[in-house]
């Protein structure tokens, strides 16, 4: 299968693997991968189908493949999906009062805010993770991939030392949509948030229509769905619709790890750290990006959250 071809060259350097790492859940994800060689696989449901993205760095420029059905939907959309056509000139003037994100900017230029503009595709593992660790929710992802997705279509069956083992795309909204909630029990997932799910997919031609909304507007779509708060909304926000001023208010560890950054201070609450990012108002996730990118952690005082049972939930 001959793969379409594209070559993109985007203004300035894209550091492609941290620009792209926001959307995999975990190493484990069928559905995103990094090769040795630099390069990055993303499989995906299009509006045309199932489509398989290869991103390739060559210099500054970026070489993309893509095959299946949809592959000439993903490839025209791969500049997007990079962060190619995300303009932050004044984002370095912003950072000129704080010698942290300062230093960290001028380390790591090339982390850009892209866009999927698969909004249900982003919604889905948005409602899985809420209120589990890490682990339980990447779990539960990579299981519903496996067994409700689809094989990727791509050069799995060419010999090659530089191509992942064969991936997946995640399942169709209506096969989700009609999945009884037991079957979601196995994967570690409660009713609740099965519920959450299948009355997603059961709109999903209204959820994807955000895309094309004025954010406000998208995201008060998002919120009126069962389970979708200023959290879901923002992690949806971020991926999808590209919003650089995306801000996770309610996650666990993140108003800890921003108030430490940005202010030394080991505990933190959102409000303080909504105070504390309200100097770079519009960018707020390019900052919140920057912390993550190094991994900056609060000090931890007491056990971090346990896994549990999802009867417990």
């Amino acid at each position: 299968m001959e793969p379409l071809l594209r070559r993109i060259e985007p203004a300035a350097r894209i550091d492609l693997r941290r620009t792209l790492e926001v959307h995999r859940r975990g190493p484990g994800d069928p559905t995103l991968r990094f090769s040795r060689d630099g390069s990055a696989w993303r499989a995906t449901r299009t509006p045309d189908g199932p489509a398989t993205l290869r991103l390739i760095p060559d210099g500054t420029a970026i070489r993309a493949q893509a095959w299946g059905p949809g592959g000439a939907w993903a490839i025209e959309q791969a500049p997007e999906l990079i962060g190619a056509l995300d303009h932050s000139s004044e984002f370095a003037a912003l950072l000129a009062g704080h010698p942290l994100l300062r230093d960290l900017h001028a380390r790591l230029p090339g982390i850009r805010i892209g866009r999927t503009r698969r909004v249900f595709e982003a919604l889905v593992p948005a409602i899985i993770e809420q209120k589990v660790t890490g682990d339980e929710a990447r779990a539960a992802f990579v299981a519903l991939v496996r067994r409700h997705g689809e094989p990727a279509p791509g050069p799995w069956d060419e010999p090659s030392a530089r191509r992942p083992a064969p991936m997946r795309v995640p399942p169709t909204p209506a096969t989700l949509a009609g999945l009884p909630g037991y079957a979601y029990h196995p994967l570690g997932l409660e009713r609740r948030r099965a519920d959450a799910i299948r009355f997603a997919a059961g709109r999903a031609a209204r959820v994807e229509e955000c895309v094309d909304l004025p954010l406000s507007d998208a995201y008060a779509r998002l919120q009126a769905l069962p389970l979708v708060g200023q959290w879901t909304a923002a992690e949806v926000g971020l991926r999808a619709l590209g919003d650089a001023d995306a801000v996770s208010v309610g996650d666990f560890h993140l108003c800890h790890a921003v108030c430490w950054a940005l202010a030394g201070e080991p505990r933190g609450t959102d409000e303080r750290m909504l105070e504390l990012l309200a100097p770079y108002a519009g960018n707020r996730a390019r900052v919140i990006r920057l912390i993550e990118a190094v991994g900056v952690q609060a000090p931890r005082r007491g056990p971090r959250m346990s896994s549990r049972s999802i009867s417990g939930i």
